[in-house]
């Protein structure tokens, strides 16, 4: 089991509880050994989640925690909220629902005081339907980096020139207002950035691409920070 996993269970197996848990009850809820179970509080007590208790007596939630499995003070609390609006707003359709119903579990857990400062959040990144994000291009993009798809692409220049270009996906970018597409372009063999905005038409080619240390996304990381 992951340790991020193991900690989600311990807080979740705490949640609620009238009466306390020794670490031989969570370790056998965990299937961990009690070993790793006094390790694990005692890091998220360093972290701030209010477990009390002690080995050999066992561990309960302070009185009145009612905590997702990650706790936020106000300040990151706030970030969450915001990166969400931005993400639904420039994100794409699909992350955008996904930042939606995260948001929607996370508040759904939060003590009554932080859902209402979440509410209290005064910064917006307004959804506008006639944004490239709503044209579902940005989702098609997405999709063929996560696959590994190949795409050929009717794409225009800066001075209107329109070219095909057959490209390996390897990363979106966004920067405050414009997109950009990091790939490898089989046309001029090398990596090159890709504007969305450009792009006149899409297509996947129906090939997969393997990972290459030539032209693979540390290759074209590497081919930005040098410039």
């Amino acid at each position: 089991m992951r340790r991020a996993d193991r900690l989600f269970l311990l807080i979740h197996a705490l949640r609620g509880r009238r009466s306390a848990l020794t670490a031989q009850q969570l370790a056998q809820t965990l299937q961990a050994s009690a070993r790793t179970v006094y390790r694990d509080v005692a890091d998220l007590q360093l972290s701030g989640v209010p477990i009390e208790g002690e080995a050999g007596v066992g561990y309960l939630l302070r009185k009145g925690a009612d905590i997702p499995p990650l706790m936020f003070n106000e300040e990151e609390l706030e970030a969450l909220v915001v990166g969400t609006r931005f993400v639904r707003a420039f994100g794409g359709e699909r992350l955008g629902r996904g930042a939606t119903t995260a948001l929607l579990k996370i508040e759904a857990v939060l003590p009554e005081a932080l859902r209402e400062r979440s509410r209290q959040t005064r910064i917006f990144a307004p959804q506008l339907d006639n944004r490239m994000e709503s044209s579902g291009l940005i989702d098609a993009l997405h999709s063929a980096i996560g696959q590994a798809q190949v795409l050929r692409l009717d794409y225009r220049d800066g001075s209107g020139e329109v070219t095909v270009r057959e490209v390996e996906p390897l990363a979106l970018m966004f920067w405050g207002g414009t997109w950009t597409l990091g790939a490898w372009c089989r046309l001029r063999r090398d990596c090159r950035s890709f504007r969305p905005d450009r792009i006149v038409a899409h297509a996947l080619t129906g090939e997969v691409f393997a990972d290459d240390p030539a032209r693979n996304l540390d290759a074209y990381l590497r081919g930005v920070a040098s410039r």
